[in-house]
């Protein structure tokens, strides 16, 4: 919906969107249509050294190496999906968002979470579990990655973050403004269940 809210009947997407995506029986996310939505942005606005967060097939990384030339770095915590992005000329490690970073290293972070609201009660229990979903907020990522992202982040550098109408817009720029970033959109896109957004966050002076 152009609006951004959930159709009735979508308030709780759970594995039927992620059947919809064709992901159900996978263990590495594949591109899709926020995929291809953060690729658009980071080609446009990488620079630097490039930290692809949750890098899942690789895609992504391999686009802005590709068409920017430039060095990227992708971490997942899925070992199959560091594996396959590996495969894609990607170097990619196993890791738990930004953690085993050092301060100031990258001058580009890129991050599609895991955004799904998920009810507890029907939790997946495999890998694309870990893909898509978000918590019962569909933000249970974005809160750790905003509270470390500026760590790693060199001064001036840029973080691209895609952000799903499903996961409360305004709640996750909330979390942007206490996280010490002012941001503007990107690119965006609207779809019959979600409006997807690349947000582009800056450090605030």
């Amino acid at each position: 919906m152009s609006d951004g809210s959930v159709p009735d009947g979508d308030s709780d997407p759970g594995p039927d969107l992620a059947a919809r995506r064709g992901v159900d029986d996978a263990v590495v996310y594949q591109p899709a249509e926020d995929s291809g939505l953060l690729a658009e942005a980071a080609v446009e606005a990488a620079r630097g050294r490039v930290l692809e967060v949750g890098t899942g097939s690789g895609w992504v990384a391999a686009r802005i190496a590709a068409e920017r030339d430039l060095d990227v770095v992708g971490t997942d915590l899925n070992p199959h999906a560091a594996r396959e992005a590996r495969k894609r000329g990607v170097e990619a490690v196993v890791a738990d968002l930004c953690a085993p970073f050092r301060a100031d290293g990258f001058d580009t972070v890129c991050f599609n979470p895991p955004y799904l609201p998920t009810d507890p009660d029907n939790e997946w229990g495999d890998w694309m579990e870990h893909a898509l979903s978000g918590g019962e907020s569909g933000r249970e990522l974005i809160e750790p990655f905003l509270d470390d992202v500026g760590r790693v982040l060199a001064p001036g550098g840029v973080v691209l973050l895609l952000v799903s109408s499903l996961t409360g817009y305004e709640e996750v720029l909330g979390l942007i403004d206490d996280a010490g970033f002012d941001h503007e959109v990107a690119v965006e896109e609207s779809f019959p269940f979600e409006t997807l957004s690349v947000l582009r966050l800056d450090r605030r002076e």
